[in-house]
């Protein structure tokens, strides 16, 4: 038996049941019809039938509206800054970055083969993630809670959270079928010390105001930008950076997948180096990502953050 159980050891009711609460919190936060559309109406019950009216909503759901809630992990933003961090999907054609209302995360075209670019795509919804514990009983977690919401801070290497695919700023669900809204940081790191070292189960959502970018290098080998401390600062005119939508005042989170959270500038220069002509950057906006990273020594991230290659 595997020390690592496979994704057929996912349990597809749970899975089903998250995407139930998804489904039913989606339907509280429909956009309004435009004027003059029509909807039709719901079909109408037989005589005698019942139809339980919807749960109530937590005042502290799990998905909330960024748009009601006008505040994100502990920063107020108004409708300008969502605006500026709406999600950007392929055009049918794949040309042409377009803005869309259809999702409530990030989602940026990726395009290649390769294991690490799939793995850089960030993709709405949630999903279950099974981990055990190490030797010294441990899964190689730390988590920060801000907003009603908990969050991955630091994956560390080697560790079975890093095995299992989990990555800085994922946002923790459920842990063992237990829901994490309002959790303290004690709460969430008791409740993995107290589960069972071969199995837990968690429910986790992409990485939020995280998004990918697709770029090709050129003839020199550059993509068009720089960066300072892993910050991009500016952009090359007309480079590949640039007409596929880098910005600057963001940070650079990983590199075809690879994360890259804590490494000097000229480690980050050698992977760049080396990566494939047809490449992927993941950034977050600047005011998020010192939020996210608030009281961690850069000692810490560098010697501690998973810093692994996806595998081929």
């Amino acid at each position: 038996m595997s020390l690592y159980p496979s994704l057929e050891d996912l349990k597809v009711d749970k899975v089903m049941k998250v995407q139930a609460q998804l489904a039913q919190s989606a339907a509280h936060t429909m956009p309004a019809l435009p004027e003059g559309s029509y909807q039709a109406p719901p079909p109408a019950l037989s005589e005698g039938s019942y139809q339980a009216p919807p749960p109530a909503l937590s005042s502290a759901g799990l998905y909330p509206n960024l748009e009601e809630l006008g505040s994100y992990m502990g920063l107020s933003l108004n409708s300008e800054e969502l605006q500026r961090n709406l999600a950007l999907v392929p055009a049918a054609d794949g040309s042409v970055a377009l803005p869309s209302s259809a999702y409530s995360g990030m989602l940026c075209p990726v395009t290649g083969a390769d294991v690490g670019v799939r793995r850089a795509e960030i993709r709405p919804g949630v999903r279950e993630v099974i981990l055990c514990k190490d030797q010294d009983r441990k899964v190689g977690l730390r988590l920060r809670c801000i907003d009603n919401g908990v969050f991955i801070q630091l994956v560390q290497s080697n560790s079975p959270a890093a095995l299992a695919g989990l990555r800085f700023g994922d946002q923790v669900l459920q842990i063992n079928g237990q829901n994490c809204a309002a959790w303290s940081v004690d709460k969430a790191h008791k409740a993995l010390k107290a589960a069972a070292e071969t199995r837990i189960e968690m429910v986790v959502r992409d990485r939020p105001f995280q998004r990918t970018v697709t770029m090709h290098k050129d003839s020199s080998g550059h993509v068009g930008f720089i960066y300072k401390n892993g910050k991009v600062t500016s952009l090359v005119k007309d480079g590949s950076a640039a007409r596929n939508g880098l910005l600057t005042e963001h940070y650079i989170c990983e590199i075809n997948g690879q994360n890259i959270i804590g490494l000097k500038d000229s480690q980050i220069k050698d992977i760049l180096s080396t990566s494939p002509s047809a490449m992927t950057i993941t950034i977050m906006p600047k005011f998020i990502y010192e939020h996210m990273i608030k009281r961690m020594s850069t000692g810490l991230l560098r010697s501690a953050m998973d810093h692994s290659v996806p595998e081929v």
